[in-house]
């Protein structure tokens, strides 16, 4: 067969942390043909001084909802990833009962961020089980490889109804729970996913409904997403599962079994490490997940989720705009809330918060709350209430919270047995644009800090997932395998800069990064979706598929 299109001229890393090799990459029927010297085919994409590179897999996403509206999946699309996993931390929209359509969305307002009308007007809720979502978005396409775990409190409320935001289950419940769980995985779900953080609230800021859950239904439901030998568990830990647990139960499991980790301020990781350290040497399967990325969050007192860690805080969610505005109003409530945050674990870093946005003060933009504190004689949530009083809660915040020691986060990125993720894409919408953490990482951590070879980045951001996943010939660039592709300039690739847009459903704002520098080309599935550094957005431009597992 004559190939359809030939790229020309790259070094080819083919995903397997080996090293790269000068070779054209042949494609046919959307698959790779042969790799090797003069290869022709009727059209050519120049890879000349780039590097040819499987397309990246993020396996951390949240893009559940946003597929329906946005096929391309921006920014993702635009850093040379090819292939998506959302669903993640238990927040599938699916299984999901009709009466419950608007309580699943009121659980993504608050706990991830996303905007509850952009909600009600792109999810088109033509499915109720997670076979039917799956099949929903597959019908409409997508631009690229989507899938999605099946989330924890999505199974909980249609098996438990109203009550999954109360109680703990029945014997019979977590029965039923599990049958839904397999259902999902056999139709092609990417695994379960759970979380028990304490700082995931959900509807009217009350803990999310995974969070009820007791030992017996998490193990349970572990074990049956285990028995379906395909995909992967990924759980945020808390009460009911911590990080020792995880390693206990990950050999019962039998599949790899996936959690968040960053790197804290004074080490407070330092005890996962020690476990992680352990379970390698056990020969345990279970993969942290980490990212380049500082946790960086922006956000006003209208919705200060990054301050939900605290219990008076918490309980603000619950209540109604005037009653925060009451609270913040009153110096006493201020007091009381700065020693409950004390209190927690994750309590603020003052000192690296700061104005990020201001329409009456543009001159306070950049400063740190900290300073404007010792100037005026105040505390910094002083500051942050009188100014946010001052314009009808609309000030922007940002601040910092883990992840931006240099080092330390060095440390993680080249431990044993990590895996790429975190960058909650399609999460967090006016808090945080991490979309980028692939071309971040390969023009901040690889070419300017020097942390690693090229070719073990390019395992990391693909051969890796996809062995996690079981994902059928994806994440590596041979012949026989899906031609997902991502071609670029290892001298100039870059993040580029992050903007805030009005573009979703319901006019609703967002971040997004959508002009990295040096990406060249990206092919999915042999269809290219980017040319010379240009996106392409053809409405009928959808070439993705629901990658299979084995």
């Amino acid at each position: 067969m004559a190939a359809d299109l030939v790229i020309r001229g790259g070094t080819v890393f083919d995903g397997s942390g080996g090293p790269g090799r000068r070779s054209d990459v042949a494609i046919a029927g959307g698959v790779v043909q042969e790799i090797g010297p003069n290869l022709r085919g009727r059209h050519v994409l120049d890879a000349s001084g780039c590097a040819v590179a499987p397309g990246f897999i993020d396996i951390h996403t949240h893009y559940d909802a946003q597929v329906f509206w946005d096929p391309a999946l921006r920014p993702t699309s635009c850093h040379g990833v090819t292939t998506v996993v959302a669903g993640n931390c238990g927040f599938s929209i699916a299984p999901t009962r009709p009466e419950h359509r608007d309580v699943i969305a009121r659980t993504l307002e608050n706990v991830e961020d996303m905007n509850g009308a952009s909600l009600a007007e792109g999810i088109p809720w033509d499915f109720e089980s997670h076979p039917e979502y799956l099949e929903s978005v597959r019908r409409r396409g997508t631009v690229l490889n989507f899938t999605a775990y099946v989330g924890h409190s999505a199974v909980r409320l249609s098996v438990m109804g109203d009550a999954a935001y109360e109680r703990a289950a029945t014997p019979d419940e977590i029965e039923r729970m599990g049958r839904v769980v397999v259902e999902a995985i056999d139709a092609g779900a990417a695994g379960f996913s759970t979380s028990f953080a304490f700082t995931h609230r959900g509807m009217d800021g009350l803990p999310v409904p995974s969070r009820f859950a007791e030992r017996d239904e998490v193990e349970a439901l572990f074990l049956a997403a285990g028995n379906t030998g395909k995909g992967a568990v990924l759980a945020t830990a808390g009460p009911q599962c911590t990080y020792a647990d995880m390693y206990e139960l990950a050999p019962r499991i039998g599949r790899p079994l996936l959690y968040p980790l960053f790197a804290i301020p004074g080490g407070r990781h330092h005890h996962q490490l020690e476990l992680h350290a352990q379970g390698i040497a056990h020969g345990v399967q279970v993969w942290p997940q980490v990212t380049p990325r500082p946790l960086t969050m922006q956000f006003t007192m209208a919705d200060p989720f990054s301050l939900n860690v605290g219990a008076l805080f918490g309980d603000l969610m619950q209540r109604s705009r005037e009653e925060r505005i009451t609270a913040y109003r009153d110096p006493r409530w201020r007091q009381r809330a700065v020693a409950d945050l004390e209190q927690v674990s994750m309590k603020p870093r003052w000192e690296t918060c700061e104005v990020s946005q201001s329409e009456r003060f543009h001159e306070l933009e950049g400063r740190s709350v900290d300073e404007l504190a010792r100037e005026r004689g105040t505390g910094p949530l002083d500051v942050m209430c009188e100014l946010a009083l001052a314009e009808d809660l609309t000030t922007r915040f940002r601040i910092s919270i883990a992840n931006d020691d240099i080092e330390a986060v060095g440390h993680l990125l080249t431990l044993g047995q990590t895996v790429l993720g975190l960058s909650d894409a399609g999460a967090h919408l006016g808090q945080l644009c991490d979309a980028p953490l692939y071309t971040d990482l390969l023009g901040t951590w690889v070419r300017e800090r020097e942390l690693m070879p090229l070719e073990r980045a390019v395992r990391k951001m693909s051969g890796e997932a996809a062995d996690i996943f079981g994902f059928v010939r994806r994440g590596y660039l041979r012949e026989g395998h899906w031609a997902d592709v991502c071609v670029f300039d290892p001298q100039t690739v870059g993040p580029g800069p992050v903007r805030r847009v009005r573009d979703f459903p319901a006019d609703a704002e967002r971040l997004t990064a959508e002009e990295p520098t040096g990406v060249r080309h990206v092919l999915v599935n042999g269809t290219p979706i980017r040319i010379d550094e240009v996106q392409l957005d053809a409405p009928e431009l959808r070439p993705g598929t629901r990658p299979a597992m084995a």
